[in-house]
C-alpha cells in the first residue's frame, strides 16, 4: 500500500545548493505523500512518487505536480531511476517488479521475471545497459529475508548476484564512470562486526569484488549518491542505533568525498523513508533534491 501522510503532517519538496547551503521549496502538499525525488537531465524537473504513481513537477514551483499516467502495472513504490537516454523512467512496483516506461507516461516493459524475489531498483549504469537493484527473498509466510545485491540487463534476462549473506544490503547506485557500485551495507568490511542495523557506505565493482567500507561512525549511513561529477556522495544519516532506513526521524543530509572523506552536514530534516532513497543530485552537481514531512506549523 502506498504511504500516506499522518494527520497534521506536510510532505515538502526541497533543493539545496551543496556550496552555499541555500535551501528553495519546490512544493508542499498536505494530501499526497511525495516521496524519492529524481531530476530531469535537462534540470527543469523533478519525478517524485506518490499514491502509488509517479509525477513530474517544475524545479522553480511554476506549477504543481502533474502525474505520469503508466497504465497496466502495480501501484508504484520510492524505488525509480531514470534512464540516462532521458526520455524513460525504470520503477519498482509492489508486485516485486521492475518495469520501464515511457518519462511522458504509457505502457511499460517488465524487466524482471524471477517471481519469489521482491526487487529494488537503485541505479542504473552511465550507458544505460545495466541496472543495480535490492532483492529480498521472501518466504511462504512473507517474512523477508536479508537484502542482498544484484544487477540485470536493462532489457531484462538472468540476474547476477553480487552478495549472499546474512549482513543486509541497500542502495546500489553506479559512479558516473560505471567503474564503483556504492552501497550502504551492515556487512563488517572493516574493524569487528557491528551491531545489526549499523548501517555504513561502502563501495564494489560491479562485480561484486573490491569491496571497500566508506564509513567509520556511530551513525547509521543510507543511501550513498554519487554526484555526476563523481566528485561526491550524498546520503542520509540516522540517529545511532536506528535499524532499517524508518520514516519519521530526525536524520541528516550529509556529503562526503567519493571514498568517504571529508564528510560534511548538509541540513537537518524530519523524514529518512522517502526523503532520498534514489539518485538525487541535479544535473550540474549544483544541488540535491530532498523530501521532509514535518508535523505541525
Amino acid at each position: 500500500m502506498p504511504r500516506t501522510l499522518a494527520p497534521g503532517q506536510r510532505a515538502r519538496i526541497h533543493t539545496i545548493d551543496v556550496t552555499t547551503g541555500t535551501t528553495h521549496l519546490v512544493h508542499e502538499s498536505t494530501e499526497v505523500l511525495y516521496e524519492a525525488p529524481n531530476w530531469t537531465l535537462d534540470g527543469t524537473a523533478l519525478i517524485v512518487n506518490g499514491d502509488g504513481t509517479l509525477f513530474r513537477l517544475p524545479v522553480d514551483s511554476s506549477g504543481d505536480p502533474e502525474p505520469i499516467e503508466i497504465p497496466g502495472i502495480p501501484p508504484l513504490n520510492n524505488d525509480h531511476v531514470l534512464d540516462p537516454d532521458g526520455a524513460h523512467v525504470f520503477v519498482s512496483a509492489e508486485d516485486g517488479h521492475i518495469y520501464r516506461a515511457p518519462l511522458t507516461g504509457g505502457e511499460a516493459d517488465r524487466i524482471t521475471t524471477q517471481d519469489g524475489l521482491l526487487h529494488f531498483l537503485h541505479g542504473v549504469s552511465p550507458d544505460g545497459g545495466t541496472l543495480a537493484y535490492v532483492g529480498v527473498v521472501t518466504d511462504p509466510g512473507g517474512a523477508w529475508h536479508a537484502p542482498n545485491l544484484f544487477t540485470i540487463p536493462a532489457t531484462g534476462g538472468a540476474s547476477v548476484q553480487l552478495t549472499e549473506d546474512e549482513f543486509p544490503d541497500d542502495g546500489a547506485e553506479f559512479s558516473p564512470d560505471g567503474r564503483w557500485i556504492y552501497v550502504n551495507t551492515e556487512r563488517p568490511l572493516a574493524g569487528p562486526p557491528r551491531a545489526a542495523g549499523h548501517a555504513q557506505l561502502a563501495r564494489m565493482h560491479p562485480d561484486g569484488s573490491g569491496a571497500e567500507q566508506l564509513t567509520h561512525d556511530k551513525r547509521v549511513n543510507w543511501f550513498p549518491h554519487p554526484s555526476p561529477d563523481g566528485a561526491r556522495l550524498a546520503y542520509v544519516s540516522f540517529p545511532p542505533g536506528t535499524v532499517g532506513h524508518p520514516a519519521d526521524h530526525d536524520v541528516i543530509i550529509r556529503m562526503c568525498g567519493p571514498r568517504g572523506e571529508d564528510v560534511t552536514d548538509l541540513v537537518n530534516v524530519f523524514g529518512g523513508q522517502g526523503t532520498m532513497n534514489v539518485p538525487s543530485w541535479s544535473p550540474d552537481s549544483t544541488r540535491i533534491a530532498y523530501v521532509d514531512y514535518p508535523v505541525g506549523t
